[in-house]
């Protein structure tokens, strides 16, 4: 019954895609998420730069010792083509026992280079100490090091970081809530009460009313089939919608090193003035009085004239009507070549006084 309902609701269906973006792009499924691992390791047949630690002596004769191969009391392997290292990965949701996910190693001790290195198999756990996964294979690491007589040393990139490509196997499931329950909960990348409010509309517009709702500026649960099948092909037509995002909060993001300065679409001042070194920015109430063109019944009105007045003297003063663009601000400012330091003072010195309705980001 879902699955003719939603066929025909896609048929019938359009969006406007302007200005939208797929629910996919936007959302994820709660409960179905990445899980990150995390193990200990050998690496072995390095060059002569492994470790020297005693870890990592502790943990080859300890591997040693299961292959019935018993050294002395307080023996040192002296070994430094070993080195111990951290393994990371990230299990992908839905993944199965026998697929192969991507492995990252990295040196624990002192060792200068893991090029060339072969990590012996290791377990990789989850959070809950369970193992998830079995690494083991040939490292690739793109950094290179180098050393001379002198003790000069040259590195390029990192070279005690490498990657084993489908480097682990994935050894057991991990259980999610995707089947269970009547109903499914979108959570929105970027919270936004108004994106929130159209991905419900949206679907509400294809299924009926009531069938999503949202719960707050993240989520939007979704009346679902109880059957995977068709839980799947109802997922795979709602996360393909197109929906209209909401629109940004006003923001300026300044890059200090750069001087680059990015102005969101809705930033506007008020009525401020501010003054750095021989620059001045003023930004004042200019409105005009109006009447309509019916002067039998016409009523006076109140229409803002806008005009940017430029004044290359030693002191520069620009004039604007409240409501203005900081863009003409940042554009009149450039038009006597002030530099990017004085343009950052003035947005920082609009910020403090209240006069601009957006967020200011320094990065």
């Amino acid at each position: 019954m879902w699955l003719r309902i939603l066929l025909f609701a896609l048929s019938v269906f359009t969006v406007n895609a302007a200005y939208a973006e797929r629910l996919k792009d936007i959302a994820s499924v709660e409960g179905v998420r990445d899980n990150q691992l995390f193990g200990y390791g050998l690496v072995i047949g390095l060059n002569g730069t492994g470790d020297s630690t005693d870890f990592t002596d502790q943990s080859f004769i300890s591997m040693l010792n299961q292959f019935g191969i018993n050294l002395p009391d307080g023996a040192s392997t002296n070994a430094d083509n070993v080195a111990a290292v951290s393994l990371t990965a990230t299990l992908p949701p839905f993944s199965k026992p026998g697929q192969a996910i991507d492995v990252t190693v990295s040196s624990l001790g002192n060792a200068s280079s893991l090029r060339g290195g072969t990590l012996l198999l290791s377990a990789l756990k989850g959070a809950d100490g369970q193992v998830y996964a079995i690494a083991q294979g040939n490292l690739v690491v793109g950094g290179l090091g180098t050393g001379g007589s002198d003790g000069s040393r040259l590195s390029v990139n990192i070279p005690t970081v490498g990657r084993i490509p489908n480097g682990a196997t994935v050894e057991r499931e991990v259980a999610n809530s995707f089947n269970r329950g009547d109903t499914l909960t979108f959570n929105l990348n970027r919270p936004d009460f108004t994106t929130a409010k159209h991905v419900a509309e949206t679907i509400n517009n294809l299924l009926g009313p009531g069938v999503a709702r949202s719960m707050d500026a993240t989520s939007i649960r979704v009346s679902a089939p109880r059957d995977p099948s068709q839980r799947v092909t109802f997922l795979s037509i709602l996360e393909n919608l197109e929906v209209k995002m909401g629109e940004e909060r006003a923001k300026i993001v300044v890059n200090s090193r750069t001087g680059t300065i990015i102005i969101g679409q809705h930033v506007k001042v008020s009525p401020a003035a501010v003054t750095h070194g021989s620059l001045t920015v003023t930004i004042q109430e200019n409105p005009e009085i109006g009447q309509a063109q019916n002067l039998a019944n016409g009523e006076v009105i109140l229409a803002p004239r806008q005009e940017i007045v430029t004044d290359e003297s030693s002191g520069h003063m620009f004039v604007f009507n409240p409501g203005t663009s900081l863009n003409d601000i940042v554009r009149a400012v450039n038009q006597v070549g002030a530099a990017p330091g004085d343009v950052m003072a003035i947005l920082e010195g609009l910020k403090q006084a209240g006069a601009i309705n957006a967020d200011l980001v320094v990065i």
